[in-house]
């Protein structure tokens, strides 16, 4: 019978909240480019899911109120573009509501995805449903997530952005390490202060490339030429958006670490399975 070991690839939490780890932000983007090359597809088709997934919350949501179309027919109506009536803020707000928890724990596993890239695992879209069993502890932490942050940028501004950065990578702890919502968000915080400014460097970085992949669009956006422009830039999205998380994924790993279970006695990536 094949002896079956555990693998521990990357950090762990023990070393991560106290600060042992190194973050290459260059290799980092370098990985991730390449990762993304191997793995954009599951991704893509996963995040157009997750919109549709959104989008039909949305509808639903919005035709308990009478209808979307009616709710912007009444924000028109008012003449006032910068107020909104408050009851319709309320049911607008609601609708936001519902339409963040419903896609929060398919944007979850999308970054479980991108943590299985890190380690060499290939991944299909079918796994946006393989997490649902954490679905309750993964909404609670993304509220809570949520509320911090707001309270931070009411605050202090700083702050906010200081959680708005460290807690990008929380929702692996809940599902991959079995963490409660709170105890993730503790543990997300205490590891991630010691690197704190290369992980916004390294989001920074993605954000200019988004930023420049729209310069097609807004460049021929007025010219014969838009659906040229709206196509390059909707190119460079595809490859940009999967980036995104599967540099997550190497942070997460670098952080926490991976485990996996190798099958067989030699030890063969081919066999390793993913633990979580």
């Amino acid at each position: 019978m094949d002896k079956i070991s555990v693998v521990q690839v990357g950090g762990s939490i023990e070393r991560a909240v106290k600060g042992e780890y190194h973050l290459d932000m260059k290799a980092i983007i370098n990985e991730a480019w390449r990762s993304t090359q191997q793995s954009r597809l599951s991704l893509n088709v996963g995040l157009l899911f997750t919109y549709f997934i959104g989008i039909i919350a949305a509808l639903a949501v919005g035709e308990y109120f009478g209808g979307l179309t009616e709710l912007i027919n009444s924000i028109e109506l008012k003449g006032d573009e910068t107020k909104m009536p408050e009851d319709v803020a309320q049911k607008i707000n609601l609708i936001f509501m519902v339409v963040a928890i419903v896609q929060c724990p398919l944007f979850a596993a999308l970054d479980m995805m991108g943590v299985m890239h890190s380690v060499g695992i290939k991944t299909k879209t079918s796994l946006i449903f393989a997490f649902f069993k954490r679905s309750s502890w993964v909404i609670l932490c993304s509220l809570l997530s949520s509320i911090l942050i707001q309270l931070g940028l009411q605050l202090f501004v700083l702050p906010g952005l200081f959680l708005a950065v460290s807690l990008t990578i929380v929702m692996p702890l809940v599902i991959d390490k079995k963490l409660s919502a709170m105890k993730a968000i503790i543990v997300c915080v205490q590891a991630t202060r010691f690197q704190w400014f290369k992980i916004a460097g390294l989001y920074l970085i993605l954000a200019g490339a988004f930023a420049a992949s729209m310069l097609p669009l807004m460049l021929l956006a007025n010219t014969g030429a838009a659906i040229i422009g709206v196509m390059v830039s909707l190119f460079l999205f595809t490859y940009l958006a999967p980036m995104f998380f599967n540099v997550k994924g190497i942070i997460y790993r670098e952080m926490f670490g991976v485990q996996l279970q190798a099958n067989g006695s030699n030890g063969s990536s081919a066999n390793d399975v993913f633990i979580a």
